[in-house]
Formats: structure tokens, sequence, C-alpha cells
């Protein structure tokens, strides 16, 4: 029996991993291990010491749309401009998609670990991006897991697996495959 934490707000944006956004890996729709190990570790602080996931055994999440905003960056070199004799940071705009309305589900072996999440706040990338607990735990089978609608990123370098991004605990690599349910969108409790 799985005992699953419903998180929901208005927004929340999640760092895609590559430099090429998501636009191209289309890393919005799913949750590294890193994150879901930084979630975890928010949630627990007692493993903040510990490495790995533990506790979180399942996740989903799923949303209503994105909304595709741009934001200016900076390079981390410089660039010297000789005939102004002077040192410039070159810009560009990258393109990034917030999650509208999300909705993520922990899920975990233990009825008191859920209730420790469940008294918390998480964030999926930025402090403003805040998500609430629902009041209830719900309990799933794993094929009840399963039926919620989202996208589920199943951890792994198994068939069908590709390269997500690098552990920012320890820079390793990692890997997954997407599961996707039929409708993975929110089409309803907007």
């Amino acid at each position: 029996m799985l005992y699953v934490v419903k998180y929901s707000g208005h927004f929340g944006f999640i760092k895609p991993w590559t430099a090429v956004r998501d636009s191209e890996t289309f890393s919005q729709q799913f949750l590294t291990p890193s994150m879901v190990e930084g979630i975890e570790k928010k949630l627990f602080p007692e493993l903040l010491s510990e490495k790995g996931i533990h506790k979180i055994v399942r996740h989903k999440l799923t949303y209503a749309g994105i909304s595709r905003q741009q934001e200016k960056t900076q390079t981390l070199g410089w660039e010297y401009k000789k005939q102004q004799k002077m040192l410039q940071r070159p810009q560009s705009i990258l393109v990034r998609g917030v999650l509208l309305y999300p909705d993520l589900y922990l899920a975990f072996h233990s009825l008191v670990d859920a209730e420790q999440a469940a008294t918390q706040h998480i964030c999926l990338c930025r402090n403003e991006d805040i998500l609430w607990p629902l009041d209830v735990i719900q309990e799933y089978s794993p094929e009840g897991f399963d039926a919620l609608e989202g996208f589920e990123l199943q951890f792994g370098n198994g068939d069908g697996a590709f390269l997500v991004g690098y552990n920012r605990f320890d820079g390793e690599t990692m890997y997954g495959s997407i599961k996707v349910s039929p409708n993975p969108l929110k089409s309803h409790g907007l």
C-alpha cells in the first residue's frame, strides 16, 4: 500500500537540466532523481547527511498548462572588448516554462512519513513557487497510483531510459524512463 500526499499550487517552475531548456528536452514534465532527493531532504531534515532517496518511493506530476516566459541571462565568462578596453559579460535570452496549477503526488510506504510530509510545503525550484499539501492522505495500490493522471520519471538505466541530467549532490549522471498516463494534463479541478 502507498500513502500519497498531494501538493497543489497556482504555478511552479522546474529548472531544466540543460542549456537548451525545455524547448528541446521537454524536461518540464518530470522531476529528476536529485530534485526528488532535494524535496525529501526538505521534508525530512534528518536525512541531510544521507545520500540517495529513502522515503519517497514514487511521484507523479500534472499541471493545467505551461506559460512560456523569457529570462535574460549572462554567461559566467567575460569577453574582452579590445577597442573599448573593457571586459563585458555576454547576455542572452532564454525561454522557460512555468507550470500552471501544478499538482505533485508523493508516495510513501510509511503512513508516519506521509503524515510528516503532509504538514509541510515544498518548492519545485525557487522559493516563491510553493506547493501546499492537501489535508487528506490517500491510500493507493501501486496500480491505483499508476492510474493517476500525470508524468512520472522512473529512475534507472533500463530499457527506454535516457539521460536526464547530473545529480546535484554527487555529480553522477542520472537516467530514467518517463511514464505518462493516458491524459497527463489536468482536465479538472483548477
